[in-house]
């Protein structure tokens, strides 16, 4: 048996090493005992939860072993009918009033990967304080209950439905996408062979725009991407496609579809700082819309300058949605996201969603008549150029902790030539900049990668930035492992 260690969103392994069916239902014992720990009040007919899973290999398969481990212990089980976004996961847990979900994928791992998500009652992530819990109740060796899928079925606690209606309602609430129809735009959609392929066409087909997906079919080998990530060069294939069918725009989503990537009508990718910039400005500038933002200390300081004019407070987090979506349960945000291309919206459920990101963004060039380039433009206008870039390092499990030591005891006075004027140790290693910017070094809670980024108002610093923080956390100038 392996130790299960729930990273920053739940557990994901290599699929036959650790990532076995034991594992998973292991995994789906810890979290049956949890519900019924903190359901305890509840009726036994009231236990409910849903799951749902991925495009990756066997996922249908590890979602139904772990139906049947809910089953056996008296919790129903709402299984997707096939393959679903992860947010249209989520909104099914409040719309069937549902305890939780749990959710097969490993999002923008790696082919060789899958995972185990779990989510609470509100559909968001659940807390680090819960995610420990779960943890602790994973039994250590394989004495799992467990019960046939045929014998669950027939008893009424496994009942697969169709989650995409009640979601679809409510999008239809939050964005008026007949304008979109009407626009005659040409939009290209990468779905990196994900469970975001067709959804974006259903929304908006039937028009004078013309939407043309690509990677849109099940391929757990994510031909033409090392990963279903949406960053370079994995997105290099759908923004040569925008270019090639002169498309206005490339709308991206990840495996899961739960982050939402974007490349302009010259088919360069718009990073997803900028994205998370134009989101909230969209909805602060041409929705009217005011409330909190909440963001990870690892994502954008436009957001910061976007409150102090709008007058909308900004809270800053952890890295990971299982703290953005309890702070954005606790003071009703705006808009909650993160570096990765996570993005959350009130209205909905706390938890990204790539398709409503791209539908919102689709809307903004719909309303204000530009063109993406010209939207980051508008954005630049209100809080001057912003450039951020990441290397993704390798980093073996006995390097961490002495690369977390050297990063302790760190105290550079300058990064690139630019003075460090703060040093915040909430979640990693984040050294703040003279010019405003930062550096900041993660050890990944999901992969052995050391994640080094940085966003500075100075274009020519950026790739120096990166190498003295490769450099900082004693790995020299390893490459990237992209």
């Amino acid at each position: 048996m392996s130790d299960i260690k729930f990273g920053t969103d739940g557990w994901r392994g290599r699929i036959a090493d650790d990532y076995t069916f034991t594992n998973v239902r292991r995994c789906a014992q810890g979290y049956a005992a949890y519900i019924l720990e903190t359901a305890k009040d509840k009726p036994a007919g009231e236990l409910s939860a849903v799951i749902g899973y991925d495009k990756r290999f066997q996922s249908e398969d590890f979602a139904a072993a772990a139906a049947e481990v809910l089953a056996a212990h008296g919790i129903k089980v709402w299984l997707t009918d096939g393959a679903t976004p992860t947010p249209v996961i989520a909104y099914a847990v409040v719309d069937k009033r549902a305890l939780g979900a749990i959710n097969i994928t490993a999002s923008h791992n790696p082919p060789h990967d899958n995972g185990f998500k779990v989510r609470g009652s509100t559909g968001g992530a659940i807390d680090p304080d819960g995610l420990k819990r779960i943890e602790s109740l994973i039994p250590a060796g394989s004495d799992v209950k467990s019960m046939s899928y045929d014998r669950a079925a027939s008893q009424g606690l496994i009942e697969t439905f169709d989650p995409a209606p009640p979601y679809l309602a409510n999008l239809a609430k939050l964005v008026d996408t007949q304008p979109i129809r009407d626009a005659g735009l040409k939009i290209v959609v990468d779905a990196m062979w994900g469970n975001g392929a067709g959804w974006l066409t259903r929304i908006l087909g039937g028009g004078r725009t013309q939407i043309i997906e690509i990677h849109n079919t099940r391929n757990p080998i994510f031909p033409e991407m090392k990963r279903p990530e949406p960053i370079p060069p994995n997105v290099d294939a759908g923004l040569a496609a925008t270019v090639q069918h002169g498309a206005d725009c490339c709308c991206i989503m990840d495996g899961d579809a739960d982050r939402c990537g974007f490349g302009d009508e010259q088919g360069r990718f718009v990073d997803q700082l900028r994205v998370f910039g134009l989101l909230a400005l969209y909805l602060l500038e041409v929705r009217g819309q005011r409330g909190p933002i909440v963001k990870t200390l690892s994502t954008t300081s436009m957001l910061e300058q976007l409150g102090q004019i709008y007058g909308a407070p900004v809270y800053e987090t952890g890295v990971g949605f299982k703290y953005v979506a309890p702070k954005m349960t606790e003071v009703d945000a705006l808009i909650g996201g993160e570096e990765s291309g996570g993005y959350a919206f009130r209205g909905h459920v706390p938890e990204r969603d790539g398709i409503l990101g791209n539908l919102y963004l689709l809307d903004f060039m719909v309303k204000t008549g530009r063109a993406p380039s010209q939207l980051v433009e508008l954005l630049f206008s209100k809080v001057g150029a912003h450039y951020y870039d990441r290397i993704d390092t390798v980093c073996t499990p006995a390097q961490r902790d002495q690369v977390r030591a050297t990063l302790t005891a760190a105290q550079p006075g300058t990064v690139a030539g630019l003075r460090v004027t703060g040093k915040n140790m909430t979640d990693g290693f984040k050294f703040v900049l003279e010019d405003g910017g930062f550096l900041l070094i993660r050890l990944s809670g999901t992969e052995p990668i050391v994640r080094v980024y940085t966003e500075t108002t100075q274009q020519e610093r950026v790739q120096a930035i990166l190498r003295d923080g490769v450099r900082l956390a004693g790995l020299g100038d390893a490459a990237s492992d992209d």
